[in-house]
């Protein structure tokens, strides 16, 4: 199963205690009118909230309405999608990871976008205290060249080709070849998958720190690599 999930930065005080405090409580209600003229309830909450000694844990929890065609009739369904997150120290900075849930690719982007504008709210009453982080590419390069053999995938950006808005290799060896040394004149480096190889599974790192893991793997053990291996990559 794949899993990606998305890194971001609390850049306000992050005090854990009184994040949970802030949080446990936490829940919103709106009442939608379907096209049938009945009411249902959308709540947002948190769940599964927990504190441990240096990060909490816990689960936002979103309805929302669906449409879908069911024999050419605009069909509306209630569903509840649920993004995992953590809140995390490191190096006096502090860090949110938010799992994106198992739906279409704009829904986890929209979701885990919205956890972190809806916790910055909650937690501190306005909007951009919580942001996107960067990786850097020559971080991403020094990643690829450090064990290349281990490279799946280049996606380049920012191609100064005209008529060119991206570039992409795949295969071994990417390093040793012409053609990736001309792409790296033209473009930057977006997004690489890799094999991590001390921890024998493979992921995919973009710039803007979404991180996805193709690997047969559990949820704690992207959690685990985030935590122990990326956060010190970010700039």
């Amino acid at each position: 199963m794949v899993l990606p999930a998305k890194i971001f930065e609390i850049k306000e005080e992050a005090d854990l205690g009184l994040i949970v405090h802030k949080l446990k409580n936490f829940r919103e209600e709106e009442a939608y009118q379907e096209e049938n003229g009945e009411t249902v309830e959308l709540v947002t909450e948190i769940l599964d909230l927990k504190l441990e000694e240096d990060s909490v844990a816990g689960v936002f929890s979103m309805d929302f309405v669906r449409r879908r065609y069911y024999r050419r009739k605009l069909v509306e369904a209630p569903v509840t999608e649920e993004a995992p997150f953590w809140i995390k120290r490191f190096k006096e900075r502090a860090f949110m990871i938010v799992l994106a849930p198992s739906v279409a690719r704009g829904v986890k982007k929209l979701l885990t976008s919205h956890v972190a504008n809806k916790l910055s709210k909650v937690l501190f009453i306005k909007p951009k205290a919580i942001v996107e982080v960067r990786i850097s590419h020559e971080t991403l390069t020094e990643l690829h060249e450090s064990n290349p053999q281990g490279t799946k995938l280049i996606w380049f950006d920012e191609v100064d080709l005209p008529g060119v808005e991206k570039l992409c290799l795949a295969g071994s060896d990417l390093v040793d070849t012409q053609l990736y040394q001309d792409y790296l004149e033209h473009g930057k480096i977006w997004y690489v998958v890799f094999e991590a190889q001390k921890r024998g599974i493979v992921v995919g790192i973009t710039r803007n720190c979404v991180v996805t893991l193709f690997s047969k793997s559990t949820t704690d053990e992207l959690v685990d690599y985030v935590l122990e291996d990326l956060l010190t990559l970010i700039e």
